[in-house]
Protein backbone atom coordinates (compact mmCIF):
# COMPACT_ATOMS: atom_id res chain seq x y z
CA UNK A 1 0.00 0.00 0.00
CA UNK A 2 2.91 2.35 0.71
CA UNK A 3 4.29 1.83 -2.80
CA UNK A 4 0.97 2.84 -4.33
CA UNK A 5 0.89 6.06 -2.31
CA UNK A 6 4.46 6.93 -3.29
CA UNK A 7 3.71 6.28 -6.95
CA UNK A 8 0.59 8.45 -6.73
CA UNK A 9 2.54 11.29 -5.13
CA UNK A 10 5.31 11.14 -7.74
CA UNK A 11 2.76 11.05 -10.57
CA UNK A 12 0.90 14.05 -9.19
CA UNK A 13 4.18 15.96 -8.85
CA UNK A 14 4.86 15.47 -12.56
CA UNK A 15 1.38 16.76 -13.44
CA UNK A 16 1.72 19.76 -11.13
CA UNK A 17 5.11 20.62 -12.58
CA UNK A 18 3.47 21.86 -15.79
CA UNK A 19 1.04 24.03 -13.80
CA UNK A 20 3.82 25.58 -11.76
CA UNK A 21 5.76 26.26 -14.96
CA UNK A 22 2.77 28.14 -16.40
CA UNK A 23 2.21 30.10 -13.19
CA UNK A 24 5.81 31.28 -13.24
CA UNK A 25 6.40 31.98 -16.92
CA UNK A 26 3.13 33.72 -17.90
CA UNK A 27 3.47 36.69 -15.48
CA UNK A 28 7.14 37.08 -16.44
CA UNK A 29 6.25 37.22 -20.14
CA UNK A 30 3.52 39.81 -19.49
CA UNK A 31 5.87 41.94 -17.40
CA UNK A 32 8.57 41.74 -20.09
CA UNK A 33 6.22 42.78 -22.89
CA UNK A 34 4.81 45.64 -20.82
CA UNK A 35 8.25 46.93 -19.89
CA UNK A 36 9.42 46.64 -23.49
CA UNK A 37 6.42 48.65 -24.70
CA UNK A 38 6.96 51.36 -22.08
CA UNK A 39 10.64 51.64 -22.97
CA UNK A 40 9.86 51.98 -26.68
CA UNK A 41 7.26 54.65 -25.94
CA UNK A 42 9.69 56.57 -23.73
CA UNK A 43 12.35 56.53 -26.44
CA UNK A 44 9.85 57.73 -29.06
CA UNK A 45 8.66 60.59 -26.84
CA UNK A 46 12.24 61.52 -26.03
CA UNK A 47 13.14 61.69 -29.70
CA UNK A 48 10.08 63.81 -30.44
CA UNK A 49 10.65 66.31 -27.62
CA UNK A 50 14.42 66.76 -27.70
CA UNK A 51 15.40 69.13 -30.49
CA UNK A 52 18.63 68.69 -32.34
CA UNK A 53 20.21 66.01 -34.42
CA UNK A 54 17.80 64.07 -36.58
CA UNK A 55 18.43 61.43 -39.20
CA UNK A 56 15.39 62.53 -41.20
CA UNK A 57 16.60 66.10 -41.75
CA UNK A 58 19.79 66.26 -43.76
CA UNK A 59 21.48 69.63 -43.86
CA UNK A 60 23.05 70.74 -47.10
CA UNK A 61 26.04 72.96 -46.33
Amino acid sequence: MKKLQIIAIITSLFFLQACVHKLVTVPIKVAYKTTKGIAKGTVAVGKAIIPGDSDDDKKDD
